[in-house]
């Protein structure tokens, strides 16, 4: 399986809020870098952020992926609901890195619209 249909199928375990499938996509190190925002690191901190940040699960559209070797890179739009159940609207654009199959690493810009 490419990395592109890899992400793409982690992506549809997020979507239906099934997130322990998700992160079976993950290394066990995997790390997130948000640009200007946080670093999360390895599964049990991963797992802790998906739970306090998706509220419910994210509603996203892919707009651009592509795939050079061990990265992937989607652009799109993502829609998050906060605490308070209002809506917010997001521009990404994210880089992942893959080392055997599974998600590795993640640089991601998020801006909000």
């Amino acid at each position: 399986m490419n990395n592109k249909i890899i992400l793409s199928e982690a992506n549809k375990a997020v979507a239906q809020g099934d997130y322990e499938t998700f992160l079976t996509y993950c290394t066990e190190d995997t790390r997130w870098v948000f640009v200007g925002d946080r670093i999360v690191e390895g599964k049990a901190a991963l797992r802790q952020y998906m739970n306090e940040v998706y509220h419910e699960p994210p509603v996203f559209s892919v707009d651009t992926l592509i795939e050079d070797g061990d990265y992937v890179t989607a652009t799109g739009e993502i829609s998050l609901k906060d605490a308070n159940g209002n809506e917010e609207h997001f521009d990404y654009c994210d880089n992942w890195r893959f080392e055997n199959g599974k998600m590795a690493a993640l640089k991601a810009f998020v801006i909000k619209k």
